[in-house]
């Protein structure tokens, strides 16, 4: 018997950081995307008030606990949420696809900066550059094995070089979110480099 209630604890903590995983993905849908989902409002800054946060998502049979939303906001590999300083509020850090004004200032990037994205997806960018599809900004990474990563979201990973540093002298305004992601309106294809070996039309 022992080895079954062994086998019983093992699938119960298994399961309990996918909760959480599932939790942040719902709590992403409705912070930067459909507040309206679950009725909740918005500030024009990006943040609600955590109580009518809790209430809403337990009205729509998402309960969640303020200490399990503290412990999902301290523990987010990539920091997707953040407290407001008297912990009243909540936001998304970046990646928006609603208009929100997160008072970010504009900041000199490094020289290079780089853009994770898939394969399939080469051939459009070399015809466009990047854009922000239905978010913001373009989202850009500070490293290569981060965009990697980011990458690897969306198929098979492909990491794009971002000159920076000219385009800031060209007179394109980039900003850093609270969580460490670098954003920019566009990046224009003559300011990307892309992987050696692959082709134009995007298969390596």
């Amino acid at each position: 018997m022992a080895p079954a209630s062994s086998h019983r604890r093992d699938n119960t903590a298994i399961m309990t950081g996918p909760s959480d995983i599932q939790t942040s993905k719902f709590l992403s849908l409705v912070l930067r995307h459909q507040p309206q989902k679950i009725g909740l409002a918005l500030d024009t800054q990006g943040w609600a008030k955590v109580d009518e946060l809790l209430e809403k998502l337990a009205a729509c049979g998402h309960s969640l606990s303020l200490e399990r939303l503290r412990r999902i906001v301290e523990t987010n590999d990539k920091s997707r949420f953040r407290f407001s300083e008297d912990g009243l509020c909540i936001r998304a850090s970046q990646g928006h696809s609603i208009a929100v004004d997160l008072e970010l200032e504009p900041r000199r990037p490094p020289e290079i900066l780089f853009h994770g994205t898939a394969e399939r997806l080469l051939s459009a960018i070399r015809q466009k550059g990047l854009l922000p599809g239905t978010r913001q900004f373009v989202h850009l990474s500070g490293d290569h094995e981060t965009a990697v990563r980011v990458g690897q979201r969306h198929g098979k990973p492909m990491v794009l070089k971002v000159q920076a540093e000219a385009m800031d002298k060209s007179g394109f305004s980039f900003f850093l979110s609270d969580n460490g992601v670098w954003l920019t309106k566009t990046v224009p294809v003559e300011f990307l480099s892309f992987p050696a070996g692959c082709k134009p039309g995007g298969e390596g």
